[in-house]
């Protein structure tokens, strides 16, 4: 395996990744709190670490991915009774919906996805161990974790005290013997959802479940523990500071944090009301245009959403697609004269020989999926030109390059989860998506196609071209070829 280097938010540097287990690597990864649908923020934690997955299995390491479900929260909670409902039914519908929307992105399936209801016991083991080594409290049925017994509090986000105090807003509570003391057990209030404990009937605290689930799957140290950076304070801090306290060693060796999804440089987020649900994004673009869109910028990069960014990245996309229909239809159609193209193939053959490599340094190097897909699109572009330098008619040898460029452009984009559908199938959903969005009816589209084609036979250029000039205030573009004319929508944007 080469040497992989991630850069690890705890030490603030990359640093040369070696798993406790050789081989063996333990990810942990924070999931969604289920109250509500998925937004491009999700989408973005969620693409990114499917990235690293698939490529860390990808260099041969046998992967123990965990993803949780918060099903039981303050939100969850509030949700039923704005509903009418339980918080079971809240929970389990935007489950559902989490993985409808995870399986359209082609989020593959961790290793396991525990809910935080199904881990109560653990966690209220976990607290009783906390209580009687004397780090925690429990104060009217809460129990509160306190932080000034954790020398090391602090050590992940790099925060003094006094700063976490002024970024928290700590709510004064009564029941805390410091206002930075954190709830690791709370008593439950009528029409919540409970469970029986030693401090009476209650449920967990937010953190808590995570360093419960963590154990149980990974063990009490483990390799890498991932999620948004917005997580960095106070969860993950406190995830540290119970976990480390609990059990004596080291929680995560190495931790992971994505950056945000901005809208006009703020972040997206369901409390500013500023973000686009990952439903409202596919209803106009395809999946993968939306990978392509965050896999494009460094995972710890901030990226700013907006359609005139999400239509570059379809175009940029529709070039892949592009390409591997092309080549797709090559053919040993006669010789080529080696001044028209030598020069092209070479440089060609140099390029598939190394995009394994490059796309590897540069994934190698803390997941650099821009630099890695940018090796793509680099011998895409001359795949093209020596199909272009050939003029269509390839010798064997420069056909058989072509088509092995296009194979290995499909296996390295399939690494992270590009270029998964048939170029055929690509553009007809483009096709339709686009139709849809313009409120365009094809099957005008198809008659004024034809009617055209009918003009041209007739040799009536006057009409054929009017016919054009009205498809393109329709932002249809035609391409006349042997096998006839092809058409595609193109949005404004």
């Amino acid at each position: 395996m080469a040497e992989l280097r991630i850069y690890n938010t705890l030490t603030n540097q990359k640093e040369v990744f070696t798993p406790l287990r050789p081989g063996r690597i333990h990810m942990y990864v924070c999931g969604i709190t289920a109250y509500d649908v998925c937004h491009v923020g999700h989408a973005r934690s969620a693409l990114v670490f499917d990235a690293v997955y698939r490529y860390l299995r990808h260099s041969g390491y046998e992967v123990v991915f965990v993803r949780n479900f918060t099903d039981v929260d303050d939100k969850i909670i509030k949700r039923a009774q704005d509903e009418g409902t339980d918080s079971q039914t809240i929970a389990e519908r935007y489950i559902k919906a989490f993985y409808e929307d995870m399986d359209r992105l082609g989020v593959e399936r961790p290793t396991h996805e525990p809910r935080a209801t199904e881990f109560i016991t653990q966690m209220i083991e976990l607290v009783q161990r906390l209580v009687e080594t004397g780090h925690a409290y429990p104060a009217g049925g809460d129990v509160y974790f306190a932080v000034n017994t954790f020398p090391d509090y602090g050590k992940l986000s790099k925060r003094s005290l006094d700063e976490m105090m002024a970024g928290a807003r700590v709510a004064i509570d009564p029941n805390k013997r410091d206002p930075m003391d954190f709830a690791l057990w709370k008593a439950s209030k009528p029409g919540e959802p409970s469970w029986p404990s030693p401090w009476g009937p209650g449920r967990p605290g937010w953190h808590i479940e995570c360093s419960a689930m963590s154990a149980g799957y990974l063990g009490r140290s483990f390799d890498i523990h991932g999620g948004g950076m917005d997580l960095i304070f106070p969860h993950h801090e406190n995830e540290i500071a119970q976990s480390e306290a609990a059990y004596g060693t080291t929680f995560a060796r190495y931790w992971v944090h994505n950056g945000f999804v901005n809208i006009n440089q703020e972040k997206m987020s369901k409390s500013l009301g500023n973000f686009f649900t990952i439903r409202q994004v596919l209803e106009r673009y395809q999946p993968e245009v939306l990978r392509l869109f965050l896999l494009s910028t460094h995972y710890r990069s901030p990226v700013d959403f907006s359609q005139e960014a999400m239509g570059e990245a379809e175009r940029r996309l529709e070039r892949l697609y592009q390409t591997l229909e092309q080549m797709g239809n090559v053919t040993v159609q006669g010789a080529t004269s080696p001044s028209a193209a030598s020069s092209e193939v070479g440089e060609l053959r140099e390029k598939i020989d190394q995009l394994a490599a490059r796309f590897q340094e540069e994934m190698d190097n803390d997941f650099n999926t821009a630099a890695a897909t940018g090796h793509l699109f680099d011998v895409s572009r001359a795949l093209n030109r020596v199909q272009d330098a050939c003029g269509g008619k390839p010798d064997g040898d420069t056909a058989a390059l072509l088509v092995e460029g296009a194979r290995r452009l499909k296996e390295l984009a399939g690494i992270v989860g590009l270029l998964q559908a048939s170029p055929e199938s690509f553009f007809a959903e483009e096709q339709r998506l686009h139709l849809a969005a313009a409120g365009i009816d094809e099957h005008e589209v198809e008659r004024l196609v034809a009617e055209r084609t009918r003009a041209r036979k007739e040799k009536n250029w006057a009409r054929a071209d009017e016919i054009r000039e009205m498809l393109g205030r329709m932002s249809v573009t035609l391409e006349d070829g042997p096998g006839g004319t092809k058409w595609r929508i193109r949005p404004a944007s």
